[in-house]
């Protein structure tokens, strides 16, 4: 470990661009080969849609001059839409941000583990390392969401709050960013509470003046937030947020802690509920670090106090939200892929604190050694194995949402109302109307998601024209429907699942 050098903060920084870029670069290569560049989420392109409406219409809107709170980031939404004031290429300047906060990530998890312990310096760079290779952080990074934004705010939150060098209401500013980010990151408000609490509990006055400025800062942003959703939709929440409740709410009865252990992706977790495997967050290196959280929590309790468990507190409060509200695994465990960072940082500081390879005794000396080089060999497996995901999520989303979406544009009629479940290229590409079978730009669906014969009624009073979808989402709306477009993508099937199809819409019977 000697031998790894202290670096300057310049040098640290370029080298942890340097692998970022080439990172992203071979998973970006694999998707190129295997089917064409695109993004691995269908709800990418949601955000896409409605940056570029801001942009060259100037309203905040999935379908021009409907305005809608259907985009649950809205920072990440207007973060895109500055790629386009600048002209630059949509897909380019979403991988360029999600390439850039990886290596933001990267860099303040080596400021982390450098100063968690005098030692640990030498190490920062390395563990920060283990960032960029990070399968799930790459995916990330590449797939046009927030969710590496979202992140690493977390990540900056709680790390100041533990260490008590930033103003408590710049806290309050960073958690209300955090909420144009992402809703759940209302949830740094109780790690950010309890570390100002242990940090004041023998000093009331100071701690109280401490919990109003935070409180201020975050109300700056937290009442903006809010306001804005309102004027959208009369609610002080995006619709995103009642359509996936309401979605997923049959999860919900699952046994909660089989839902949390989901949440992490914890092998065998999901045995019997099938709807609930995930490559989550424990699909990878983070697996071999999480006994080093141990000597982490004791060295918080002698440095810190109970301040030193709020990073910990935020992983399980956001995990646990999850669990119980919106037990949603799918995508590699996506909602629960901004706690990566967190226990990447506190899995690598107290890896670094227990390792001594000189120490007297044989046994730390070999698991000194042996611990370390089997999270970095894992690290690397899985971010061979996580390309190679990824590059099948970018061809099932470009042959079938994009493929579907590009033949509306050229095949129906302009004036055509199309239903779907899947929007995001269908608007960004189909240049038609849009009722959305989900939700999140048409509330008034949020109340019969999963009632088919609803649907149809609906379909029916809003004379739609179009149904796109896979077959077997809707297997009685779609029973006796005409198919007059499929896919025939190869990627889904292999994957178990099945081509999409677009239907023309008649009136059909679906008995209640």
């Amino acid at each position: 470990m000697s031998a790894v050098l202290r670096l300057p903060r310049a040098r640290t920084a370029a080298i942890l661009l340097a692998s970022s870029i080439f990172s992203c670069a071979v998973y970006l290569l694999q998707a190129r080969g295997l089917f064409g560049l695109g993004l691995p989420l269908d709800d990418a392109w949601i955000h896409q849609t409605y940056a570029r409406n801001l942009v060259e219409r100037g309203e905040w809107a999935f379908q021009a001059n409907q305005p809608s709170a259907g985009s649950t980031s809205p920072l990440w939404s207007a973060m895109l839409a500055l790629g386009r004031l600048l002209s630059i290429d949509p897909l380019a300047w979403a991988y360029l941000l999600g390439c850039a906060l990886l290596a933001l990530t990267a860099y303040r998890i080596a400021h982390w583990v450098g100063q968690g312990q005098p030692r640990a310096v030498h190490w920062s760079v390395v563990a920060s390392l283990l960032v960029v290779s990070e399968w799930h952080l790459v995916w990330a990074s590449l797939s046009g969401m927030e969710v590496l934004a979202a992140g690493l705010v977390a990540l900056i939150t709680l790390q100041e709050a533990e260490r008590g060098h930033l103003h408590p209401f710049w806290l309050g500013i960073l958690m209300g960013v955090g909420t144009w980010l992402r809703p759940e990151a209302l949830l740094l408000v109780l790690p950010v509470g309890w570390a100002l609490a242990w940090r004041g509990a023998r000093r009331p006055g100071p701690l109280l003046r401490q919990a109003t400025a935070a409180g201020l800062g975050l109300a700056v942003l937290l009442v903006a937030y809010g306001v804005f959703n309102w004027r959208l939709s009369g609610n002080w929440l995006p619709n995103t947020w009642y359509a996936k409740s309401a979605e997923y709410a049959i999860l919900r009865q699952i046994p909660i802690l089989i839902r949390l252990a989901a949440q992490l992706g914890i092998p065998g977790s999901a045995m019997g509920h099938p709807e609930l495997a995930s490559g989550g967050p424990m699909v990878g290196p983070l697996a071999l670090l999480l006994p080093a959280l141990i000597p982490v929590i004791r060295r918080g309790f002698r440095r810190q106090g109970l301040a030193g468990l709020a990073p910990l507190i935020w992983v399980c409060a956001h995990l646990g939200a999850y669990a119980f509200r919106l037990p949603a695994t799918y995508q590699h465990g996506r909602y629960a892929m901004p706690v990566i960072p967190v226990l990447l940082a506190l899995g690598a500081e107290g890896l670094v604190g227990w390792c001594e390879p000189a120490s007297r005794s044989l046994a730390r000396r070999v698991v000194s050694r042996a611990w370390p080089l089997s999270v970095g060999l894992v690290a690397v497996v899985f971010w061979v194995v996580g390309g190679r995901a990824y590059a099948q999520d970018v061809a099932i989303i470009e042959s079938e949402m994009v493929s579907a979406a590009r033949w509306v544009a050229v095949n129906t009629e302009p004036q055509a109302l199309v239903a779907a479940h899947d929007i995001g290229a269908l608007g960004y590409f189909g240049g038609r109307r849009v009722l959305d079978l989900a939700g999140l730009v048409s509330p008034e669906v949020i109340g019969i998601l999963r009632d088919e014969a609803a649907l149809a009624e609906l379909l029916e009073r809003r004379q739609a024209d179009y149904l796109v979808s896979f077959p077997g989402w809707y297997p009685q709306l779609t029973r006796d429907l005409v198919q007059v477009f499929n896919t025939e993508g190869r990627f889904s099937p292999s994957s178990g699942g099945e081509n999409m199809a677009v239907f023309s819409w008649p009136t059909p019977t679906i008995a209640p």
